[in-house]
C-alpha cells in the first residue's frame, strides 16, 4: 500500500509548484498550473470526453453485467461457468492487443475517433470486473427470499426488482463506480481509436508527457486521484448504509 500511495504524495506537492517544470520539493507555492488546466478550452474538451464515455459505459455495462451475473447465477446450464470465462476474457488479455483488434476492427466499420466506439471498447474493458463484483453480492444472497415473491403471485422480473436488487445494490453500485474507474482512466485503447476533438483525458496526458512536460500534468493527476478516492469513498459508504 506505501509503495502505491508514496508517488501519490510527491505529484500532490508538485501540482502546486510555482516553477516551469515539474520540481520536488517545490520552491515555491501557486496554483498557476491549475488555473492552466480549467482555462485551457483544450484540456477541457478531453476532460468532457472522458466523463462523458465514462458515464455513458456505466449506464451500458452495469444493467448488462447484471442481467449476465443474475442469469448465470440462476441458470442450470453446464455452460454456464464456461460462459462466465468467456465474458471475463477481456481481463486476461493484455490491454495492448485489444487495443490493436479494436482499432483494426474499427477501421473496416469506420468507428474510430466516435463517441460510440470509445464507449463500446471502455464498456469491453469494464465488463468483466463488473460482472465479477456483483456475481460475489449474489453468492452471498439468498435467492430463497425470491422464490418466496414468486411463490406469493410476482413475476420474475417484478420479484428481482423489488426484492433481488435491493439485496445486492451495493455490488451493483460499486460494479458501477469501478466502471467509472477503468473508462475515465483508461489509455492504451484510447491511444489508439481516439485523436483530436475525440481525445480523452488520458491520452492527451501521455502525448503532454511525450511532447511537453510541465505542472498542469501533475494538476491533473492530482484531480484524477480525488476523483478516484470519492468514487472509493463512495462505494464504502454504500457499503457501511448495507450493513446497518
Amino acid at each position: 500500500i506505501i509503495f502505491l500511495i508514496v508517488p501519490t504524495f510527491i505529484v500532490i506537492p508538485m501540482s502546486f509548484s510555482a516553477s516551469q517544470y515539474l520540481e520536488f520539493p517545490p520552491e515555491s507555492w501557486d496554483i498557476r498550473w491549475y488555473e492552466n488546466y480549467f482555462g485551457s478550452s483544450e484540456w477541457m474538451t478531453a476532460t468532457w470526453v472522458s466523463l462523458k464515455a465514462a458515464v455513458i459505459t456505466v449506464l451500458i455495462t452495469t444493467p448488462i453485467a447484471t442481467m449476465a451475473a443474475y442469469g448465470l447465477y440462476v441458470s442450470q446450464l453446464r455452460l454456464s461457468r464456461f460462459i462466465f470465462i468467456l465474458l471475463i476474457t477481456p481481463m486476461m488479455v493484455p490491454v495492448i492487443l485489444i487495443a490493436i483488434g479494436v482499432f483494426f476492427a474499427y477501421t473496416k466499420l469506420k468507428l474510430n475517433n466516435s463517441m460510440i466506439g470509445l464507449v463500446l471498447a471502455h464498456s469491453t474493458l469494464a465488463l468483466p470486473m463488473v460482472l465479477i463484483v456483483i456475481s460475489a453480492g449474489l453468492r452471498s444472497y439468498d435467492m430463497n427470499q425470491e422464490r418466496v415473491a414468486r411463490s406469493l403471485g410476482a413475476s420474475r422480473l417484478k420479484a428481482f426488482f423489488i426484492v433481488t436488487l435491493p439485496q445486492i445494490r451495493f455490488s451493483v453500485i460499486t460494479g458501477a463506480l469501478l466502471a467509472f474507474i477503468v473508462s475515465f482512466d483508461e489509455v492504451i485503447v484510447a491511444l489508439f481509436i481516439t485523436g483530436g476533438k475525440m481525445s480523452t483525458i488520458t491520452r492527451s496526458m501521455f502525448l503532454a508527457l511525450r511532447d511537453q512536460i510541465d505542472p498542469t500534468i501533475a494538476s491533473i493527476s492530482t484531480i484524477m486521484v480525488l476523483v478516484t478516492s470519492i468514487a472509493l469513498l463512495l462505494a464504502q459508504v454504500f457499503g457501511q448504509s448495507k450493513r446497518k
